[in-house]
């Protein structure tokens, strides 16, 4: 498996267990009757604390996987030659973490499924609004999408790495 498909997974799990604990949070406080549907200042709260709880999540697990993969590479190249030294060990980290061409391609063909679904759902939650919805279920439509937005994008690239792409 790649360096990309390996970080593309990395994030997928961060997506999805930061979208997981957002929904827990959230049902688990409405159930309880500690917020209520109307109440926009909860819901808006909660998804700036789960965007900042994200993104210091994908800082943090982002570095430890390519800690984790630095140490990974050093101990095969280890295995392989015992006199390897750390210049030859950080040549192949570099080696392994490379992108070229096709990786960007990848990427932007993924980024369009990924801002396509947000735009969807942004759409969605448009017309929940005006199907006398409440602003809370329009807010959490958006906030789902974007998040599975970002979590198909890598689905797409993983996609993309197995499959290959089509230039056309």
């Amino acid at each position: 498996m790649s360096y990309q498909e390996k970080r593309s997974i990395v994030s997928i799990v961060t997506g999805l267990i930061i979208l997981l604990a957002y929904f827990v949070y959230t049902y688990t406080k409405y159930q309880a009757g500690v917020v209520s549907e109307g109440d926009l200042k909860f819901w808006a709260g909660a998804m700036l604390l789960f965007i900042a709880i994200g993104v210091i999540a994908t800082i943090i697990i982002q570095i430890l996987f390519h800690i984790l993969l630095s140490i990974s590479i050093a101990i095969q190249a280890k295995a392989k030659d015992e006199k390897c030294d750390d210049k030859e060990i950080e040549k192949e980290i570099e080696l392994e973490m490379v992108s070229d061409e096709m990786d960007k391609l990848i990427e932007l063909k993924s980024n369009v499924v990924g801002f396509g679904v947000a735009g969807v759902g942004f759409v969605f939650g448009l017309i929940a609004l005006v199907m006398d919805y409440s602003v809370a279920v329009m807010l959490n439509i958006v906030f789902a999408s974007f998040s599975i937005g970002s979590i198909l994008e890598g689905i797409t690239q993983l996609y993309f790495y197995r499959k290959g792409i089509n230039h056309g």
